[in-house]
């Protein structure tokens, strides 16, 4: 594997304000609510915790904030979500957003079914048009008490598909808040962080916006992985690719799908940042299958990279 090149950035003065910010929760839309209920229930040990006004249900691990919403329709993403815990972190998206000529609405209440204290929020459209939510600090006690092998430890990242990175990228560092993490040297895929984690959301190119490219929960360590390839085998559900290592993260990964076609990921052992106390300087990843799994290459049939010339 080529070792990647490491590039210094122009940052705005807004880089990097985000470091108490992670993903709290999604909303899919499926063609079919009740089959994956079923599903989510069955593999990630997901219980209903309410039901939506059109039909769909909200999906958690029984306490504390939701993880995910059903909502039902062709296949899509409806919305995606982080939680706030920095310091004046709320006021300050709300003022960097307006102040970019976003319009920022206040986040419907019922989006946030376990606030710490007031149920502040907020509402905005990404350059994709797709609705993210902002809101302040939620319980999540639920996804502390999973159980290993039978439930993640936590809702660990997403992935947007888009036809435009760069707009994305602008919006979320330059705007949000959020820091750049790993790039391709092709543009094409981008990671980028709002707490300790190498990457809280990320970017790739699919040629279209509006969906995710796959989303992903937490494991504890490389034994985990053993016992939910069993699991998962057990359900009859097929591990579409890995167990690998990632190069941009460094974490361990599999990834199966569930019966909409949204690529899920299990991921362990991510690196870990702490902007506080030392300067990173991201590192520019050849467009390569070996940059995206450093075990052996292989792609799945969703992935491509410009070194492949597909």
């Amino acid at each position: 594997m080529e070792n990647p090149t490491r590039v210094t950035l122009s940052e705005t003065e807004h880089a990097g304000t985000l470091r108490r910010t992670a993903v709290s929760h999604i909303g899919l839309i499926v063609p079919d609510v009740a089959e994956n209920e079923l599903f989510y229930g069955r593999t990630l040990g997901m219980v209903r915790q309410g039901e939506l006004a059109d039909g769909g249900v909200r999906l958690g691990w029984g306490t504390g904030h939701h993880v995910l919403d059903l909502i039902p329709g062709p296949k899509g993403l409806d919305h995606y979500g982080f939680e706030v815990q920095d310091e004046d972190g709320l006021e300050g998206i709300r003022g960097r957003l307006q102040a970019a000529g976003h319009v920022v609405t206040e986040l419907d209440p019922s989006f946030v079914d376990a606030a710490v204290g007031g149920l502040d929020g907020l509402s905005v459209l990404d350059p994709d048009g797709t609705r993210v939510h902002f809101h302040a600090a939620v319980h999540r006690q639920g996804e502390n008490a999973a159980h290993p092998g039978r439930r993640p430890l936590k809702f660990q990242h997403t992935t947007l598909g888009t036809a435009a990175v760069r707009p994305m990228v602008d919006f979320f560092v330059d705007t949000v808040g959020f820091r750049l993490s790993d790039q391709l040297a092709d543009g094409r895929f981008c990671w980028m962080r709002s707490d300790r984690d190498h990457h809280s959301l990320a970017v790739v190119d699919v040629g279209r916006g509006g969906d995710i490219d796959h989303y992903s929960y937490d494991l504890a360590e490389w034994e985990d992985f053993k016992t939910w390839c069993d699991r998962l085998t057990e359900l009859d559900v097929p591990v579409q690719w890995g167990p690998g290592r990632h190069g941009p993260g460094n974490n361990l990964f599999l990834f199966f799908d569930d019966p909409a076609g949204n690529h899920v990921e299990l991921s362990a052992e991510m690196e870990q940042f702490h902007d506080d106390r030392a300067v990173y300087v991201p590192r520019r990843w050849t467009p390569a299958p070996q940059t995206v799994n450093l075990w052996g290459g292989q792609l799945p049939s969703w992935r491509r990279t410009t070194q492949d010339s597909i």
